[in-house]
């Protein structure tokens, strides 16, 4: 059995995408369905979603989902793209979630960060 007070409300992930596709990475329409096709993935509620392109390029956007948000800013001009997942509790399948993205932004390197949410899961910054 998992004390809840060590696991926290909820977990944050953190991706870093290099490599990608900047065709996709540039693409409004592009990273709205990449994104609310990963929430899908991760078995996410999808609520709502608002996405925008940047000029000269570039796109943000989030998708909010009954368990938190997903979100990502991209710079097709370096093939990279942040994610961010958040999800209070642990329902939601992450790692099919990160797949997905990978596959989808043709991504070839992905590294990600584990963040534990909460009461008590507060870490000392010097």
């Amino acid at each position: 059995m998992v004390d809840n007070a060590l696991k926290g409300l909820g977990i944050h992930i953190l991706v870093d995408m290099d490599g990608c596709d900047p065709a996709i990475l540039d693409d409004e329409a592009a990273i709205q369905s990449c994104l609310i096709e990963a929430a899908r993935a991760a078995g996410a509620s999808i609520v709502s979603h608002c996405f925008h392109h940047f000029s000269p390029h570039g796109v943000t956007g989030v998708v909010v989902i009954a368990e938190s948000h997903l979100a990502i800013h991209t710079w097709p001009e370096h093939g990279f793209a942040a994610v961010d997942l958040f999800s209070c509790g642990d329902k939601l399948d992450t790692v099919a979630c990160v797949s997905y993205l990978k596959v989808a932004l043709h991504s070839q390197h992905c590294s990600t960060t584990e963040i534990r949410r909460g009461p008590g899961t507060a870490q000392a910054n010097h």
